[in-house]
Formats: structure tokens, sequence, C-alpha cells
């Protein structure tokens, strides 16, 4: 598929967009002339992991599109208010809402201290509602208003839940907005859908929990962002509620060729299933 431009003078607020998928949604709407507010913590480079709110800007600029970068830890609600405010005194509204901001600790029980457990909650589930909580009133004046939440579809297998309980919940939480807002928000027009990956995707974040070799069976931030990008172009009418895999958004528009995606094509084939999906569920023909 190629750019239509239909997100040009759309304005995006994203969330944990100084990096890895945030960062790549961002710079794919800006190819169109998108407005992005880029709300993320990383005002200073951090030692271990490149970008800041400063760097994806430009980045954001010289792909087209207009950049606001906006200093914001999604467990404060006065730094999102500011954002949020900012952000419609310059573009004069928001259209769209992308949920990215994650914690996350594959930890059992006994090993989840409560400020892991709390830092968790705080930024996927409650982060989540905030900022969604925070934008609606303006993407009720939207022509096209779209609430895209990074998480899974709601997979109560308990394979899912035995092995990091805390994580689920928070990350559960933030599909269960998808469920609650798009039902809340249907007659108005807001489309809320969540999308998550196939595979593991590879950023320098993971690569900093897990190290260089997770890169060896993964996929690019690249094919969420294209992902996100069909579904941001959608009617919001007539597409809320779900829960979206990448690379199925991608089959639906006839890509049928994912190699391009792949840190190492030549492993294409045994790629990593991400958490919360079953093996059962199967590729699309690459």
């Amino acid at each position: 598929f190629d750019h239509n431009r239909k997100l040009k003078g759309k304005t995006l607020f994203i969330t944990g967009a100084s990096r890895g998928i945030g960062k790549a949604i961002a710079v794919k709407a800006a190819r169109d002339g998108a407005n992005i507010i880029v709300a993320a913590k990383t005002a200073e480079p951090h030692p271990k992991l490149p970008g800041t709110i400063y760097t994806v800007s430009e980045e954001i600029e010289r792909a087209g599109g207009r950049a606001l970068p906006c200093i914001v830890d999604v467990r404060d609600e006065r730094q999102v208010t500011l954002a949020v405010e900012t952000a419609v005194a310059k573009f004069g509204g928001i259209d769209i809402v992308v949920n990215n901001a994650s914690a996350i600790s594959l930890t059992g029980t006994l090993d989840t201290d409560m400020k892991r457990y709390d830092l968790m909650q705080n930024i996927n589930t409650r982060g989540t509602f905030l900022v969604s909580k925070s934008c609606l009133p303006h993407l009720l004046k939207s022509d096209n208003p779209h609430i895209l939440n990074l998480s899974p579809p709601l997979n109560l297998n308990r394979r899912w839940f035995g092995n990091h309980t805390a994580y689920t919940i928070a990350k559960y939480g933030m599909s269960m907005c998808v469920v609650g807002m798009a039902e809340e928000f249907r007659t108005q027009g807001v489309a809320v859908n969540a999308l998550w990956p196939r595979t593991t995707i590879h950023t320098a974040a993971v690569e900093m929990l897990s190290g260089i070799e997770g890169a060896l069976y993964s996929r690019k931030p690249d094919i969420m962002a294209d992902a996100a990008y069909i579904i941001l172009c959608r009617d919001s009418k007539e597409y809320t509620g779900h829960f979206f895999i990448d690379d199925e958004v991608l089959t639906d528009v006839g890509v049928t060729k994912f190699t391009q995606y792949a840190c190492y094509p030549e492993n294409i084939h045994n790629l990593a299933t991400d958490i919360f999906l079953d093996e059962n569920r199967l590729y699309p023909k690459l």
C-alpha cells in the first residue's frame, strides 16, 4: 500500500513516542504531513537508549510533519492536561490518540515488588485511561476521531496469567479500555481499537532487557507503524472495538510478503510469537 496522505493536517497525540514503536508510528504519520504531539518522558539523552522528544521531533519535521515535543509522564495528570492544552492551542484540536506508553515486568507474584506493580498499573491502565479521557473532548469535535491502544486481545488462556499476573492485569486494563470506550462512544463516532504484534518486535528498549539475540527472531517496529497507519485512516464510525493483529491488518489490504519486516530475513519462518497470542493462530502466507 502507498501513502495516500489521509493523515495530512490531522493531529496525533502519541505517548511514549521518543523511541521504538511510538516513534515509528509518529514518523509514518509525519510523511503525510500530520501534526504530532511527541508525549514522552525522555527530554535528556538516556545513557543506554537512543532518542529524546526533541530528536524525534526533528525527524518528524524532516519527514514532512509538524512536531510538538511535550515532556509527559502519563502518570501525572497535570503534565497530561498541560500537553493536551498546548497541543490544542498550537494545532487547533486533536484527531487521534495512540496510547503506546507502557511498562513491563514479566515477573511472578513473589518477585513483583509493589513499586513495580504500581508502575505498571499507573502507566499502562491508568495512563491509558487518563490520556484518553483528557483528549476525548477534542476527539469528539474531529471528523474522524481514533484512539488506538497498543494492547493485546483479551485472551483468557491461563498460561498468560500464571507467569506474570501483575503485567497481565496492567496490560489487559488497556484492552478493557478498548472494550468500554468503544461501546461508550460508538454512537458519537469515536473509534477505539487495539493493535498488537503477531511476533516480538525488536526495539532498543527490548534489547536492553533481553539482549541483541532477541532481534534474531523478531520483526522491526515498521510493521506496527504500517498497521497503525491503515487503522487510523479507516472510517471511525465503521471500525471500532476491534483487537487488530499487525500482519492481519496488512493482509486485509493486500500485503502478501513480510520479509522486509524481519530483522533477519533468513529467520522469517522461525519468528517468535508475541505473548498473549496462542501458537495455534496461523501466520498469513508470506
